[in-house]
């Protein structure tokens, strides 16, 4: 099931800086949701650093950018404050945003099956419509590759 064209699922998740985030926050910009593993773990890491070293774009492009994970508040306090990122972590650990989003499920780690968080992206417009999706996504070059696309959504 494609979820492009259908507004972002409805959700209220605990952001690193004690808010709360709902569909209603992402109102009035575009919004990039990026779900991700874990928090200071390699690739995880790398995508958010991505995204923070990317930041004058994605200011430029008139965006926010959330990462939700199932860690908790204390270690996304942590993670955010290392890395020095510049956008929220989200709280998810009762899979309330992720699982209808799809980026939860089976996937498989070192060939063994596991069910965990599938890293995947999702670009959400102003009227809170998600635009494209980014399943099963690989680090290297997708923050280009997401900001690529917003810039080219906003042009029409």
């Amino acid at each position: 099931m494609s979820l492009i064209g259908k507004p972002v699922p409805p959700f209220s998740l605990a952001d690193d800086q004690g808010g709360t985030v709902t569909p209603a926050t992402l109102a009035g910009a575009w919004a990039v949701l990026y779900a991700y593993p874990k928090d200071a773990t390699p690739g995880c890491t790398t995508e958010a650093c991505d995204f923070r070293d990317s930041w004058s774009r994605v200011k430029a492009a008139g965006a926010r950018v959330y990462g939700i994970s199932r860690d908790s508040v204390a270690s996304h306090q942590k993670f955010r404050a290392k890395q020095e990122l510049p956008f929220p972590l989200l709280s998810d650990p009762d899979k309330t945003l992720l699982a209808p989003l799809g980026a939860w499920g089976k996937k498989v780690m070192y060939g063994k099956e596991t069910e965990g968080i599938i890293r995947s992206t999702f670009l959400v417009d102003p009227k809170g419509v998600i635009r494209h999706v980014w399943p099963k996504v690989s680090v290297k070059g997708h923050v280009e590759d997401v900001l690529e696309t917003l810039e080219g959504l906003k042009k029409g």
